[in-house]
């Protein structure tokens, strides 16, 4: 099988971190033409020039996902300057610890305004350009913290959770048009958010890797050399019939 992304316009929200970046720099690499989002340009620049010579290539538009405004800004200049949008993946997300007696106002509103929020209208952008340029492919990123999630986390995991219902919700009402819609369930991985949690509350790397190494059936944590694989195929046509899927890549974490 496969795997081609040549000439696809992909955005990625929250692509200067992380997965997202290692996503953006496989899709150009690829052909690829990638929208990355976000507020860090530093890290945009260094990500521009790494794809440098690659077949595709990679810009970036400044977002603010706090703004609705900012999201449609977003979404017009990838309809203005490309004139379709053959798949959208939703990275960005934040996860602070706090559990349902220790949340704060403030924490669950910064946690649902990024985590669903502008998920939601992200999706709502893409779903209106896919319409008119004849359908494609949307990856929401998830969590194993999706279904109950652990006690430290009370407010993510009921974020996750709403945005595991907008995938079901957009692949079922939405494939009439040709747009697929998939949860892709993150198992733990040592992104740069999860380290500096752990980091703040004492954790070295090492700790956590031996850490997770107990926890996950498969021995190890989820690297992401593991996922962005996962993340291809699902924006690639190798994965056309593929939609309202919880597509999980966490080593048997929490089955």
């Amino acid at each position: 099988m496969e795997i081609s992304l040549d000439k696809k316009i992909i955005v990625i929200s929250g692509g200067t971190k992380g997965v997202g970046k290692q996503l953006a720099l496989q899709c150009a690499a690829d052909g690829a033409h990638v929208v990355i989002s976000g507020r860090d340009e530093a890290s945009a620049a260094r990500i521009i020039e790494a794809a440098k010579g690659a077949p595709g290539s990679i810009e970036f538009k400044k977002t603010d996902l706090h703004s609705v405004e900012s999201i449609r800004e977003l979404f017009a200049f990838v309809a203005s300057k490309c004139n379709k949008l053959d798949g959208f993946v939703n990275y960005a997300g934040i996860t602070p610890a706090a559990s349902l007696t220790e949340c704060s106002e403030s924490l669950f509103n910064e946690v649902f305004d990024i985590d669903i929020k502008a998920a939601f209208f992200c999706c709502q952008e893409a779903v209106k350009l896919m319409q008119k340029t004849g359908g494609g492919s949307i990856v929401l990123v998830g969590s194993t913290h999706h279904r109950r999630g652990n006690k430290d986390r009370t407010a993510y995991a009921c974020a996750k959770g709403a945005l595991f219902t907008l995938s079901n919700h957009i692949a079922r009402h939405y494939a009439e048009d040709k747009i697929r819609c998939n949860y892709l369930v993150m198992g733990w991985t040592p992104t740069d958010g999860e380290l500096a949690l752990r980091k703040s509350q004492g954790i070295s790397e090492a700790d956590l890797r031996k850490e997770a190494a107990k926890a996950i059936p498969m021995g190890r944590m989820t690297e992401t050399d593991d996922i962005v694989p996962g993340m291809m195929y699902l924006l690639s046509d190798s994965s056309s019939m593929l939609t309202g899927s919880e597509f999980t890549l966490n080593g048997g974490e929490l089955i």
